[in-house]
């Protein structure tokens, strides 16, 4: 196969092998080049980040395999078994209990390999009694007064969501330890544009994204690592959504 000396450098570095000829090697050429060359020089994120969004991203669209690969390379480049435990748990509130549970049984399975000690250590830091407070503290840190409005503009048959979303998808998940907000909130931006069909949610976490420090150029930065593998619809919206909420 015709792959450029940086992506076999970058694959071997990943994977701790050489890219490997198969019935479809033509394809592998031109993934490879693109992924682990083309794509990554334009990225200019740090190879943990790097992993981490990807790690997100095939939580997203449901790929098994390519999941477990995911997490032996970020393993491989320095990503901790914390860290990958906690992009699994913040990517439950969205994308459903259903597209995480079997991954968690691939997690540990890797961990258990690679002599990882589970179960590890307990990150969350709320109860039953305070992650509502706690949730909503770190909501509105986040997102400010856009959430009292969303309170106050919810029909009442409804806002049983917004106290959903202040309990559970911030009190139980963005108070845990493991990953700070400003990487969970880069974390929920990459499953949600990997995800395709959230567009109201990414601009939301546009904002949010850059509220805890992550720029334009860093959002940019992170739909450019994930285009090989979500493809350019998606990538292209996420672009769309950047622009409109955060002008030039």
């Amino acid at each position: 196969m015709n792959i450029t000396e940086k992506a076999m450098k970058n694959y071997k570095k990943l994977f701790g092998e050489e890219v490997k000829e198969e019935n479809d090697s033509e394809l592998m050429e031109i993934i490879a080049n693109f992924a682990l060359d083309e794509a990554q020089a334009q990225d200019n994120l740090d190879e943990k980040t790097r992993q981490m969004v990807i790690i997100a991203a095939t939580i997203a669209v449901q790929t098994p395999k390519r999941y477990e690969m995911a997490v032996r390379a970020a393993l491989n480049v320095g990503v901790t078994p914390v860290e990958i435990k906690e992009i699994l748990y913040q990517a439950v509130p969205y994308t459903g209990l259903l597209k995480v549970l079997d991954l968690l049984e691939i997690t540990n399975k890797v961990f258990e390999e690679k002599g990882v000690k589970l179960p590890l250590e307990k990150q969350g830091t709320t109860n039953l009694e305070n992650r509502f407070e706690k949730g909503l503290e770190v909501q509105k840190s986040i997102f400010g007064e856009t959430i009292d409005n969303n309170y106050k503009n919810s029909p009442k048959n409804q806002v049983h969501i917004q106290k959903f979303l202040s309990d559970n998808c911030f009190g139980d998940f963005y108070t845990r330890n493991g990953l700070d907000v400003r990487t969970r909130e880069l974390i929920t931006f990459s499953i949600l544009i990997s995800q395709g069909g959230c567009e109201p949610q990414v601009k939301g976490h546009i904002a949010g994204n850059v509220n805890v420090g992550n720029d334009k150029q860093t959002l940019i930065n992170t739909v450019t690592a994930l285009l090989p593998f979500i493809g350019y619809p998606r990538s292209l919206n996420a672009l769309s959504c950047i622009n409109e909420v955060i002008k030039d």
